[in-house]
C-alpha cells in the first residue's frame, strides 16, 4: 500500500498535482478509433465511400509518422443500417477494442442508439455523418458535429431561392419521417421570415416508388417551386414524374440529395435540380487543381471516383488530427476536448465552411451554400449563407 502511494505521489509530482487521465485507445504509438458505417444495407454506398475517404488520410498521416508520434489505427463495423446492429458494433469497439474515439458514424437512428454505450466510456461522438439536430441537441461535452441541420439548411435556402426566382407558389413534397419533416419546417420557418406560407403540401411513406398523385396534386395548385423532402430515388421519381406531366417548377433539396447518383441515376431530366451543400463534390476532371489531384490520387488509391460521402470520411478524419495534434502529446479525452473547443477550423480545399466549436456550442457551423445540376453535374451556384450559430 505505502509503495503505492508512493508512486501515486511520484506521479502527482512529476505533473505539477494533477495525474494525467488515462484514456482507452491511446498508447504510446497509437491511436485507435472506430467507425460504423452502413457495408451492406440500403445506404452502402454511401458508407463504402465515408470509408474509403477516412482510409485514404490515415494512410496519408501514418505515412508522414503519424500524429505527435502515434500512427492512427481505423476499426470500422457493418451496422447495415439498423439500428439494433449499431449498439453491438459500438459495444465491440468501445469495449472490446477500446477505441479513443468514434468517427463519422453514418445515419441518425444509429448514432441515437450507439451514443449511450459510448458515454458510458467517456468516449467522443466525433462528426457523425447525419445532418440531424440531435447530432449536437441536447449539449453534451462529448458530441462534435460538423452538418448543418436539415432544418437549417431550409430555412436558409429557400427564402434565397424564392427572391431569386421570383416565386409565387412554394410547395414540398416530402418523406413521412422525421428527415422529410425537418426539410418541411425549415422551408415554413423559412418562407415565414418572408412572409410567405406553404402553397400546398404532399408526402409519401418510406420505400414509395409512384409519386404520380402527389405530383399531380401540387401540379392542380400551379406551385412554382418545390421543396423535396427525399432522398435518392424519390428525388429521381418525383422530378422523372412531374416532367412527364408537363410541370416544371424549380426543385430545391436538402443535402440529402447533394449525390451524384442524383444525376447518374436519372439522367438529363434532373438538370435544373438544387441541393443545399457545403463541400462539393469531387469531379476527376474538376476546374480546382487541388480538388482534381485529391479525386485522381483517390481513384489510383481504390479504383473508383470519389463522390462527396468520400470527401465527408476524409475531411472529418483531418479535422481529427488537427485536434489530436494540438491536444499534445499528452492526448486525452480532456485534452481533446479543450483543442477542439479553442480551434478554429478553416475552410478546406472542397470549400467547407469554417468551423468554431466551444464549452457550450457542439455544431461547427450551420453555414449553407446551393449547387444547381447543370449539364449533368453539379455547380455551386452561391456563396455561404448563415443565420446566427448555434
Amino acid at each position: 500500500m505505502k509503495a503505492r502511494l508512493s508512486l501515486i505521489g511520484a506521479a502527482l509530482a512529476l505533473t505539477g498535482g494533477t495525474a494525467l487521465a488515462q484514456s482507452q485507445g491511446v498508447s504510446k504509438d497509437e491511436i485507435v478509433l472506430g467507425s460504423i458505417q452502413d457495408l451492406s444495407g440500403p445506404i452502402a454506398g454511401f458508407g463504402k465511400q465515408v470509408r474509403l475517404g477516412m482510409m485514404l488520410r490515415v494512410d496519408e498521416v501514418n505515412e508522414q509518422g503519424g500524429v505527435n508520434g502515434r500512427k492512427i489505427k481505423l476499426l470500422v463495423e457493418d451496422s447495415a443500417y439498423d439500428p439494433r446492429r449499431a449498439v453491438l458494433a459500438a459495444q465491440k469497439l468501445v469495449n472490446q477494442d477500446k477505441i479513443f474515439a468514434m468517427v463519422g458514424h453514418i445515419g441518425t437512428a444509429q448514432n441515437m442508439a450507439a451514443m449511450p454505450v459510448q458515454f458510458q466510456k467517456n468516449v467522443v461522438n466525433f462528426f457523425p455523418v447525419t445532418a440531424a439536430r440531435e447530432m449536437y441537441e441536447p449539449f453534451h461535452k462529448l458530441k462534435y458535429s460538423f452538418a448543418a441541420p436539415y432544418f437549417d439548411q431550409m430555412k436558409i435556402a429557400v427564402p434565397k431561392l424564392v427572391k431569386d426566382k421570383g416565386a409565387k407558389k412554394v410547395c414540398t413534397m416530402y418523406q413521412d419521417d422525421e428527415f422529410g419533416l425537418e426539410v418541411k419546417r425549415g422551408a415554413e420557418e423559412g418562407l415565414k421570415s418572408i412572409g410567405m406560407t406553404l402553397a400546398e403540401e404532399t408526402s409519401y411513406k418510406r420505400g414509395a416508388t409512384d409519386f404520380a398523385s402527389q405530383m399531380q396534386k401540387l401540379q392542380a395548385s400551379q406551385c412554382d417551386m418545390v421543396v423535396l423532402g427525399t432522398i435518392i430515388r424519390e428525388t429521381i421519381g418525383g422530378i422523372a414524374t412531374a416532367k412527364r406531366l408537363g410541370f416544371n417548377p424549380t426543385f430545391v433539396g436538402s443535402s440529402a440529395a447533394y449525390t451524384d447518383l442524383i444525376h447518374k441515376l436519372g439522367g438529363p431530366a434532373m438538370n435544373g435540380l438544387y441541393a443545399t451543400m457545403t463541400v462539393q463534390n469531387p469531379y476527376t476532371d474538376e476546374a480546382s487543381q487541388p480538388i482534381r489531384f485529391w479525386a485522381n490520387k483517390y481513384k489510383t488509391k481504390f479504383n473508383e471516383d470519389p463522390t462527396v460521402f468520400s470527401v465527408y470520411g476524409y475531411s472529418l478524419v483531418d479535422t481529427f488530427l488537427k485536434a489530436a495534434g494540438k491536444a499534445g502529446p499528452n492526448l486525452s479525452t480532456e485534452s481533446f476536448i479543450k483543442a477542439m473547443d479553442t480551434m478554429k477550423i478553416p475552410p478546406d480545399i472542397f470549400g467547407s465552411a469554417e468551423m468554431t466549436f466551444s464549452p457550450t456550442k457542439r455544431l461547427g457551423s450551420n453555414a449553407t451554400r446551393l449547387s444547381q445540376l447543370q449539364e449533368n453535374r453539379w455547380k455551386v451556384v452561391s456563396e455561404y449563407m448563415q443565420i446566427d450559430a448555434k
